[in-house]
């Protein structure tokens, strides 16, 4: 199982710097990718704009969206600055996708909340179409620059709904899990394979889940204060996962590792809970 890790961007205060120090930092580690949470209404960087300038001060690293919220985007500007990275990064990105559900995000765009499911999909449609070089209408000429991928960035679909898993068949080239226990992540990677079965795809899809953590003096106290604000919209399943989700000793954080490589995850990538440096070379030295 590959491990990726998050940059700390979300933690409310960060400064930016600190942002390029962690992405440098972590390119130079063993880590599979360097991932990115997405919203609108609070204080956190621009998912894209920030896996940009990552993508400026790291060598070889993936690039990854966990997840970005697509239908907050206009599809052909979205499709436009997804080849831009990929090939800025030199065919780094992989974005993982979903809908949200929160719906001041869709307020702020400004976007329709109701609907989004089916824009989404939509979405996915003109992107696709974009990154082969077709024009999108008879009117309209294709739009660049190519990607370095052939076909595009690689597609990670998140969805929490067996009508929504669909969209991993027919679109994506895997799954990617919300913060959940092991078992709820692998039953929603089911729903994910049975999809995919049925759309006639070969093989399996990539299975890519997410956790919290965080190390360190007083670890399990400061990484349940940044829980709690940033889901403080659902103020029980916050103090939930605060309690119950956020490892916070290394011994607990290796079996929380070694538990999601147990159900066949194949990239578990750790979002930080606590924006110090340090924290990149605390989890480097527990995976290595």
């Amino acid at each position: 199982m590959q491990i990726g890790i998050g940059h700390p961007g979300t933690v409310p205060g960060v400064e930016g710097q600190l942002i390029l120090d962690w992405a440098r930092r972590a390119d130079a580690g063993p880590f599979s990718s360097l991932g990115s949470i997405d919203r609108l209404v609070y204080p956190n960087y621009d998912t894209l704009i920030t896996l940009t300038a990552a993508a400026a001060v790291t060598q070889r690293i993936g690039l990854i969206t966990v997840v970005l919220l697509a239908p907050l985007h206009n599809a052909g500007l979205l499709a436009k600055q997804a080849a831009s990275l990929d090939a800025l990064s030199g065919g780094r990105l992989t974005l993982g996708l979903g809908i949200g559900r929160r719906e001041d995000d869709f307020r702020a765009a400004p976007a329709a909340f109701r609907d989004r499911g089916k824009r989404f999909e939509q979405q996915l449609e003109t992107m696709k179409r974009v990154w082969s070089g077709q024009p999108l209408a008879e009117d309209i000429g294709p739009v660049g620059p190519p990607p370095v991928q052939a076909g595009g960035p690689p597609l990670l679909i998140g969805a929490n709904t067996p009508a929504a898993m669909h969209r991993v068949g027919r679109w994506g080239d895997g799954f990617i899990a919300g913060v959940g226990s092991p078992e709820m992540v692998r039953q929603g990677y089911g729903l994910a394979e049975q999809a995919w079965q049925a759309a006639g795809r070969a093989g399996k899809p990539r299975f890519v889940a997410v956790m919290y953590w965080g190390l360190g003096p007083n670890a399990q106290e400061r990484s349940g204060q940044y829980i709690r604000h940033y889901y403080a919209f659902m103020a029980p399943l916050a103090e939930q996962i605060a309690n119950n989700s956020v490892p916070s000793t290394p011994e607990a954080l290796k079996a929380a590792i070694q538990a999601f490589a147990d159900i066949g995850v194949d990239e578990l990538i750790g979002l930080p809970c606590i924006a110090e440096l340090d924290q990149v070379d605390r989890l480097a030295d527990l995976i290595n």
